[in-house]
């Protein structure tokens, strides 16, 4: 029996789809800003009204939960690796 290959696993998600992205992340200017500029590059559609900010408790940290036009899972790892590589960015959820 032979061992199945996680890279190509099934997806749960269907595609295309909206699919919500939470960044945690410094609060300080730009930040929202690069979020939504990493977001276009991945989804030319990708509509930054949408967005939605959160701040923490302390105020210095600020949660933004963008909303993409989901069309593969390629697409999904890539923006989370580009999101996640931003030196502002703390979490991607």
């Amino acid at each position: 029996m032979s061992t199945p290959d996680p890279t190509k696993q099934e997806s749960l998600i269907e595609y295309p789809s909206q699919f919500p992205i939470k960044v945690m992340g410094v609060k300080a200017d730009g930040f929202v800003h690069a979020i939504t500029q990493i977001a276009e590059r991945f989804d030319p559609s990708f509509d930054a009204t949408t967005v939605e900010l959160r701040d923490s408790k302390a105020g210095n940290y600020l949660g933004v939960t963008i909303t993409v036009t989901a069309t593969s899972r390629e697409q999904l790892d890539d923006l989370y690796r580009a999101l996640s590589s931003h030196p502002s960015v703390k979490v991607v959820l």
